[in-house]
C-alpha cells in the first residue's frame, strides 16, 4: 500500500494533498481479467470503534468463498468527501487478511464521483492497485434524471462529464449510484453491477458485506 495516501498529517491540506495524489494516479479503463472472484466490502461502527468486513463470492454462482474482517479504532471523525481517511485504513487492514485475491472490490461508497475525484473506492483501488467499483445510497455531487422502473439506467454528471450512474435497483426504493473506482471503465461498473443484482437494493456482493459487518456487530455489543 501507498502510505502517502493516507498521511499520519490528518490536517485538511495534508488530505488534500493525497486525494489530488489519487486522482492523478486513477485507471478509467478495465485494466483487469475476467472476473472469477468478487468482493464486497462495508463498514459498521459502534462509538469509536470500526469493523470493516470484506466478502468474497464466486462471480457466477454467487456462493461465499471467503470472509475476513478488521476491527480497530476510528481515527478522524465523519465528514462527507473524507470518508477515505475514517474507513480506509481499516478496509487495507480487512484486505491484507485475505487468502483469495478477488478480481473486483465493490466498496460501499462513491468512486470517482467525488467532488474530487476520490471517493472511498477510487482511493482504496489506487493505494492497493485492485480494481474498484463504488456503490453509493446517495449522490454525493452530480446530477442526474432518476431512473423510475426497475432496471432502468441513467447517467450521472458533474461538470459536464459522466461520473457515474444511477441504477433503480429494487421497487420501493431510491436508485443507488454505481460508479469506476480504479481500473474499471464506466461501462464495465455498469454491467457488472447489473449482473450482481437480485431483487436487492444493493447488489450481492455489497448486500453480504453490509449483513456480515452489522452481524459482527451483534456479537461485540
Amino acid at each position: 500500500m501507498d502510505t502517502t495516501l493516507f498521511p499520519t498529517d490528518l490536517s485538511t491540506p495534508s488530505l488534500l494533498r493525497a486525494q489530488e495524489l489519487v486522482r492523478q494516479r486513477v485507471v478509467l479503463h478495465n485494466d483487469h481479467a475476467a472476473p472469477r472472484l468478487i468482493a464486497g466490502v462495508d463498514q459498521a461502527f459502534m462509538e469509536d470503534t470500526i469493523i470493516s468486513g470484506i466478502v468474497v463470492i464466486d462471480y457466477e454462482s454467487l456462493d461465499v468463498v471467503e470472509e475476513v474482517h478488521y476491527t480497530g479504532t476510528v481515527e478522524y471523525p465523519y465528514i462527507p468527501s473524507f470518508l477515505s481517511f475514517r474507513e480506509g485504513p481499516a478496509i487495507v487492514s480487512a484486505y491484507g487478511k485475505l487468502q483469495h485475491t478477488p478480481d473486483i472490490l465493490m466498496v460501499d461508497g462513491c468512486g470517482i464521483n467525488h467532488p474530487r475525484g476520490a471517493g472511498l473506492a477510487t482511493h482504496i483501488g489506487v493505494a492497493l492497485d485492485v480494481p474498484t467499483i463504488g456503490v453509493a445510497k446517495h449522490i454525493l455531487c452530480g446530477e442526474g434524471d432518476e431512473p423510475l422502473e426497475v432496471g432502468d439506467v441513467s447517467p450521472l454528471v458533474f461538470e459536464s462529464r459522466q461520473v457515474g450512474w444511477l441504477i433503480k435497483s429494487c421497487h420501493r426504493c431510491r436508485p443507488i449510484v454505481v460508479a469506476p473506482g480504479h481500473r474499471v471503465s464506466m461501462d464495465r461498473a455498469l454491467e457488472m453491477t447489473k449482473h450482481m443484482l437480485r431483487e436487492h437494493k444493493l447488489p450481492e456482493p455489497c448486500l453480504l458485506a453490509h449483513k456480515y459487518v452489522n452481524n459482527l456487530k451483534k456479537t461485540i455489543m
